[in-house]
């Protein structure tokens, strides 16, 4: 504290006295307190402080302590307190442990030098203590994300930048068996030049693995050039696909137009629900996937492209093949290296996962909280048929959330929702062999795997239950399993 020679001894020793009070007040009542030098490193932290190190990533206090706080607290603003000397009495602070009401209190030695800074989180649960603050904050988070989106597509329509690819592999959320096999077999697919064939029912996340394929791939700082043929009437196919030489029919464009080949020189190609494309045109795709070069309509050109084609259907291509509704060695040139996506059924043990990632997206667009499900609402979800897999759960999150003024979800409402939907809800013990409690048996030739796959699934059925015994809340499960909660999220990750 600055010292005053003007006030008596007396007012001196109070004032500091008053100092140190206000510092062990803080350092007691506050859920947690830490100390950086003038370097910006962190040389203190309270007991309360302590608590909040494995959510950052840290198991030892030395691990933290003795490091900048910019390497150890992401989205710190201590540098900015000890640049300026000005404190920040409130502010909100959003990392890995959550988000927490802070204030940031600049240190000065006897001649008024900034010495340091004390950082104090008064609040560590901020969304229940300041629930209007945080829904104002989460507003104007979800306008300045789409405001980021509408800026990144007019750059795009501009032609300042690549069509770049939306996810990664972390994005295909799941960790049982069918899961783990799909990625795996999409990461050696990543490593080829190969065209890649994506089967599976609407809704199991085919694009989503052809954007990963893509960013995993020598081809990620290339475009990612997607076409629904679905979507597509067929009479404009050929020109989506190969482009429009100028003036080649009464209106089109002077300067003509660049088809999707050609849009993916030097990256990725993916094309969806292949097997909707008309048969006349197979031959001509066919023509430009062997000969690597394109001819737009109406030109006498051909132009060379390099572009990695990805294909997916959620049709049965070899039977229709067999019909003789498409062409043979076009399945053949498509299907090198086909990778099987797996129905949502056929991993419902990653439901519990899938129902919070899909409540957190919900909520970011939304503005408001994420659905939080009963127990038994979440036992519910996990033995439905899901005809429409991802893309049908969601729609039923998205229903019953709008519906219900609370975001606590329960069974009631979800059988409500099914029901209205056309589909009869299947009740857990119906499912044979389906108990949420197990929800990866394990057979007898299992049991001849090695331990480390054995150990690893043993986490996995842990974490499963225990998301469902706690209807998704992941600081239960940590509480629940007895591990931190980052070690749950390199888990779940």
């Amino acid at each position: 504290m600055e010292k005053t020679d003007s006030l008596p001894r007396d007012a001196q020793s109070i004032l500091e006295l008053a100092a140190q009070s206000m510092f062990e007040l803080f350092a007691n009542a506050s859920e947690g307190m830490l100390l950086v030098d003038r370097q910006a490193r962190v040389v203190w932290i309270n007991e309360q402080y302590k608590r909040f190190l494995p959510a950052l990533g840290f198991e030892r206090v030395e691990d933290f302590v003795g490091h900048p706080v910019a390497s150890v607290v992401h989205n710190t603003q201590m540098h900015h307190v000890l640049e300026s000397g000005k404190p920040n009495l409130i502010d909100l602070l959003t990392n890995r442990a959550g988000t927490f009401l802070v204030s940031r209190i600049p240190l000065r030695d006897q001649l008024g030098e900034v010495i340091g800074a004390l950082g104090i989180v008064l609040f560590d649960h901020a969304e229940t203590a300041l629930a209007p603050l945080m829904q104002k904050f989460a507003l104007l988070q979800r306008d300045l994300d789409e405001a980021r989106r509408e800026l990144a597509s007019q750059r795009l329509q501009h032609g300042a930048g690549k069509r770049q690819s939306k996810y990664t592999f972390a994005s295909f959320v799941g960790t049982s068996a069918a899961a783990v096999e799909v990625k795996r077999q999409a990461r050696r697919a990543a490593q080829s030049s190969s065209p890649v064939l994506l089967l599976g029912e609407t809704g199991t996340g085919k694009e989503l693995l052809a954007h990963a394929i893509h960013a995993s791939s020598a081809r990620a700082r290339g475009p990612f050039i997607s076409v629904n043929i679905a979507a597509v009437p067929d009479t404009l196919l050929e020109a989506e696909f190969f482009g429009v030489a100028p003036g080649a029919y009464t209106g089109a464009e002077r300067k003509g137009r660049d088809g999707k080949f050609r849009l993916a020189d030097g990256g990725t190609l993916f094309l969806d629900e292949i097997g909707d494309m008309p048969r006349a045109l197979q031959s001509k795709l066919l023509r430009a996937l062997q000969e690597g070069e394109i001819e737009p309509l109406g030109s006498n050109k051909l132009i060379p492209f390099d572009a990695r084609v990805i294909a997916a259907t959620s049709r049965d291509l070899a039977r229709l093949v067999h019909e003789g509704n498409f062409r043979e060695d076009l399945y053949y040139r498509l299907n090198v290296l086909p990778i099987r996506v797996p129905a949502l059924r056929d991993r419902r043990e990653d439901i519990p996962a899938l129902v919070e990632i899909l409540g957190d997206d919900m909520a970011q667009r939304s503005g408001g909280q994420p659905p939080e499900l009963s127990a038994e609402a979440l036992a519910l979800l996990s033995v439905q048929r899901w005809r429409g897999n991802i893309r049908e759960l969601r729609n039923v999150l998205e229903q019953v959330t709008m519906r219900n003024d609370s975001h606590h979800i329960v069974k009631q409402q979800l059988e409500l929702v099914l029901r209205e939907a056309g589909i009869e809800p299947l009740a857990p013990a119906t499912m044979a062999g389906a108990a949420i409690e197990s929800p990866l048996p394990v057979s007898a030739a299992q049991e001849l795997r090695p331990l480390a796959e054995q150990v690893a699934e043993l986490e996995r059925r842990a974490i499963a239950a225990a998301l469902v015994a706690t209807a998704g809340n992941k600081a239960a499960v940590a509480k629940l399993l007895g591990i931190s909660r980052a070690t749950l999220y390199s888990r779940l990750s």
